[in-house]
């Protein structure tokens, strides 16, 4: 594994602990990912509420945060910085926020709502690959990873429309 690498992966999950995201930096069978879920959501998951956000686990350090009805779940290096991390998910759901904003999110407050990632996670990941590469934060501007966000959907549409057309 490189060492520079900071994230080493990304779950997303409710709070009944069903897996919603997941972005892996590192190469893992399939098996062992399922495994290490399964343990990270439990450990999660029981935790209380007013507890750190912050679990030492095997060798790396897991640093969470829950917003809404989802936990936004990070494993970094046992060196690396944890606020730096959780600045790194709320960044991350400041730009879902942004996308995916309605009223719902306005009314309540609710910063991300789970069924905006279930029934649009192509979104939810495109996002999340414009942000982080690698494991590594590639640009920290919401304007930016904003336009390359609105850039797709306008790709998309025009794709959309051109498939639409008759051909003669």
């Amino acid at each position: 594994m490189p060492p520079n690498r900071w994230i080493h992966f990304i779950l997303l999950f409710s709070r009944q602990g069903k897996l919603r995201l997941q972005k892996w930096y590192t190469t893992l069978p399939e098996k062992e990912k399922k495994k290490i879920v399964r343990e990270i959501v439990q450990i999660v998951l029981s935790r209380n509420q007013k507890t750190s956000s912050f679990v030492d686990w095997k060798d790396l350090k897991l640093v969470y945060k829950r917003y809404a009805s989802l936990y936004f779940c990070c494993a970094i290096e046992d060196q690396d910085n944890e606020l730096l991390t959780l600045e790194v998910v709320h960044r991350y759901v400041e730009l879902l926020d942004r996308y995916f904003g309605n009223v719902w999110n306005i009314l309540f407050f609710c910063q991300v709502c789970e069924l905006d990632i279930i029934f649009n996670f192509e979104k939810a990941y495109f996002i999340l690959d414009e942000f982080i590469i690698g494991g590594e934060v590639q640009d920290t501007s919401k304007r930016s990873a904003v336009k390359a966000m609105e850039d797709s959907d306008m790709l998309q549409e025009t794709v959309e429309e051109y498939m639409n057309k008759p051909a003669f």
